[in-house]
């Protein structure tokens, strides 16, 4: 609880360090090659091409009961899962990324996870703004309700922050954890129901239907639909809501504490 209660005011206070090693770390993402940091936004937009050719095109497994094209309904799932799988890829493998910087007695290497995820957070917030001029293209423009894509967007950053926490310090000690996140996001991407309407298609599963939302990002991409498309509030789904928080509070807790309890071997195996 310690950890948790600092750790605001070990971003606050390093705010300024932390920003600067986020740019720099989206930048040599893409050093090296001739268009730069232009592929981190041609690369999702061109996997959101291929599902959209896949499901629409080719299956024509459009479903009537979507009040919006198809392309519409895929981005508003989509993009907060392509933050998610890019901030917990680069969460689980930062301290050994930085392993130089671990070493250094002074740096506070609790700030490090933040870094990503600010990172990853630059093209996300492209995104949104993609979302938002791709709706008004089709016609559907701005309202109250897109205010929430701020309320998920945090959540999801408490949440991925906490995961990271936990998998970049048991990454350190146990290097194989990372390939085990990518299968899960890999994986995750089918159990969240992103490209495939969930309500309609498991109707007669309802078991399965409560498993899935135990996924959290399900929490989120549904929060995300309803800003956009459905036109609901988040207080509207309550024993949701507070499953996610709570969740969110308890992955939070737990990656401070994992990674409390093992910040003593980092330089050691590093």
């Amino acid at each position: 609880m310690k950890e948790l209660l600092s750790l605001p005011a070990d971003i606050f206070c390093n705010r300024r360090m932390i920003y600067k090693l986020a740019k720099n770390d989206f930048r040599k993402k893409f050093a090296g090659s001739y268009f730069g940091v232009i592929w981190a936004f041609v690369q999702p937009v061109v996997t959101v091409l291929v599902y959209w050719f896949v499901f629409e095109v080719g299956f024509r497994s459009s479903d009537t009961s979507i009040p919006v094209p198809f392309l519409l309904y895929l981005v508003a799932g989509i993009v907060p899962w392509f933050f998610f799988q890019d901030a917990w890829t680069g969460g689980t493998n930062v301290l050994t990324e930085y392993s130089y910087l671990v070493k250094k007695i002074v740096f506070k290497i609790q700030v490090l996870p933040v870094v990503k995820m600010i990172s990853a957070l630059f093209v996300h917030l492209f995104f949104v703004c993609f979302i938002i001029i791709l709706y008004c293209f089709y016609g559907y423009y701005p309202d109250g309700y897109y205010i929430q894509l701020i309320y998920y967007s945090f959540g999801l950053m408490l949440l991925t922050l906490g995961l990271s926490y936990a998998t970049s310090a048991v990454t350190v000690l146990f290097r194989d954890l990372s390939q085990v996140v990518a299968i899960v996001l890999q994986v995750g991407v089918w159990f969240t129901p992103i490209m495939w309407v969930a309500e309609n298609r498991l109707v007669n599963y309802p078991l399965l239907a409560r498993i899935l939302k135990l996924n959290p990002i399900y929490y989120v991409v549904t929060g995300y639909r309803d800003a956009l498309i459905y036109k609901n509030w988040f207080w509207e789904r309550p024993l949701w809501t507070v499953y996610f928080w709570c969740f969110t509070a308890g992955a939070l807790v737990l990656g401070l504490l994992i990674f409390r309890r093992l910040r003593v071997h980092f330089a050691d195996v590093l």
